[in-house]
């Protein structure tokens, strides 16, 4: 294999592309007690950008209520410029689904721990996702939907 030829897979840029966060209650909500239940959603995307150049964005909401109180919403649209070039086109998909959101997630986790702390609560500590587990639900959705179309 030639040098042009290997697989090249390099980060360029790391970056916050999106960040809010809405205490849509306070200060009262500061006056009430018991734990918030707090909601994760994840969101990722991908789009080619330039010559062997992807954007990976990695959206990360959490929301956090007592009772039917908003206690806060903090969002964060964590991304990257990932290089990848000569990878086999069935290796593509996975890697901008898998691995990129693996090395975007720290940062997230990071950036709604900190704002949410800035806000006057208790960090939140967001587990390890599984982003392999996501992508092979997502494809095996994606063919569920495909196999149903046909049939109809």
């Amino acid at each position: 294999m030639s040098e042009q030829e290997t697989p090249v897979f390099a980060i360029e840029k790391l970056y916050v592309k999106d960040l809010s966060l809405e205490v849509p209650n306070a200060p009262a909500i500061y006056l009430e007690r018991g734990a918030p239940e707090i909601n994760l959603q994840l969101q990722t995307s991908a789009k080619k950008v330039g010559d062997d150049v992807f954007e990976v964005q990695l959206t990360v909401t959490v929301t956090a209520k007592i009772g039917e109180k908003n206690v806060f919403l903090v969002e964060t649209g964590q991304a990257g410029l990932f290089r990848a070039r000569n990878i086999p086109e069935e290796n593509l998909s996975p890697l901008l689904a898998i691995a990129c959101p693996n090395i975007l997630f720290p940062y997230a986790r990071e950036a709604i721990s900190e704002l949410v702390i800035r806000a006057g609560f208790a960090p939140v500590i967001l587990q390890p996702v599984n982003f392999e587990a996501l992508y092979a639900a997502r494809v095996q959705q994606e063919q569920e939907q495909k196999d149903s179309a046909a049939k109809a």
